[in-house]
Formats: structure tokens, sequence, C-alpha cells
């Protein structure tokens, strides 16, 4: 009676080690899996180093992207073709994170977040094909009049397809223009890393959307 007492305690034993057991394995990463990492943003601090071009660069881009992210929010619901509303959405996927990262570069520079709408950007003594400029606003390279927004707001279909990929690839064409001036002029290496980023992205998706015009 005690042998058969001691070997039913055993056997439980043993099933709920083994059952514990599964149960760990079930939940574990499985092997080869990556860790997840934190964004660059959280990662790394804001470089206090900076002069009037960096300010002048995040100041412009952030209505920029806003006005982008406008734009390709309209594609969700307006767009007919597969291809426009996923560039639409990878877009907005993009430009979101850059749009705070220039939030976070102007908070630690002490300098001003452009106002909400703002259609221009501040100037900037010495830039390219300006000399002696004064630091008064001027236009924005590829932004979108209202006007221009309200016509692809009553789009739909091909037609909003069309409206949309020429109006994008001349905003992205202007982004890449002042991209380019930050990595010319600024000083700041996490300002000049994301006008490099911009640059990259948008000239493909540049590319992307002349092709994908001759199809919709």
């Amino acid at each position: 009676m005690r042998s058969r007492l001691i070997g039913g305690v055993l056997a439980a034993t043993t099933a709920a080690v083994l059952a514990a057991g599964c149960s760990d394995s079930s939940n574990a990463p499985a092997a080869g899996t990556p860790t997840p990492t934190p964004p660059a943003s959280a990662a790394a601090p804001v470089s206090p180093e900076h002069n009037a071009a960096d300010v002048v660069f995040a100041q412009g881009m952030l209505p920029h992207h806003t006005q982008a992210i406008a734009m390709s929010a309209e594609a969700s619901t307006r767009a007919a073709s597969q291809e426009v509303k996923d560039l639409a959405a990878r877009i907005d996927q993009e430009q979101g994170p850059e749009i705070e990262q220039m939030n976070q570069m102007l908070d630690a520079w002490g300098a001003p977040r452009p106002q909400p709408g703002s259609t221009s950007m501040p100037g900037m003594p010495g830039m390219p094909g300006m000399p002696g400029m004064p630091t008064s606003a001027m236009p924005m390279p590829g932004m979108m009049s209202e006007a221009q927004m309200q016509q692809l707001a009553s789009r739909s279909g091909p037609a909003f397809d069309r409206m949309f990929l020429q109006m994008m690839i001349e905003h992205h064409t202007g982004a890449v223009q002042m991209a380019q001036t930050e990595q010319a002029q600024g000083l700041n290496p996490q300002a000049k890393e994301l006008a490099a980023a911009i640059v990259a992205d948008q000239q493909r998706e540049i590319t992307e959307m002349q092709n994908l015009l001759t199809r919709v």
C-alpha cells in the first residue's frame, strides 16, 4: 500500500514538472528571434551642436512632412490603385517618426517649432544662389497651395491616383532639395543623418511614382 502511494506521488510530481516545462518552452522566444531595440530617437539624445542651417532645415521640413501625411491620408479612401494606397501608407509610416525627431531637435536647440499651417520656411544668409539674402521667410520647395490640396481632396479613383502621384513627385523633389541644402550647410550630425535618409528614401519613391504614373 505504501509503495503504491509513493509511486502515485512520484508520477504526479513528474507530470507537473513536464507540464511546467512545456508551458515555459511555449512562452519562450524562438531561437534566433531578434530582440526588439528601442527607437534611435530614444537611444540617442539630440546633440546640442547646431547652426542656423540645421534650424532652418527642421523648421521647414516639419510642415513639409505634415502636408505629405495629409496628402497620403486622402489616398486611403480616394485612391483606386492598391499600389498608390500602399505607397501613401509607407510615406505616412516613414515621415511620422521623422516629424517627432525634428520636433525633438528644435526643442533641444531652444528653437521654436513652426506654426501650424506654415507654408514657408525662414530664410538664411548665404544660401546657394541667393547671396546676401536677408533672414526672411521664403517659399518652401514643393509645397502645395491650399487650392491644390482642395483640388486633390475633390478627386477620386484613377483621377485621384494621377493627381496624387504628380503632386507627390513635386513635393518629394522639394524635400530632396531642402535635405541636400542641410547636407551641404548643416552642422548637427543627427540632422545631417536625417537629411541623408530623406534624400535616399524620397529619391527612391520619386522613381517608384514615375513608374506608377505609366500604369494608373
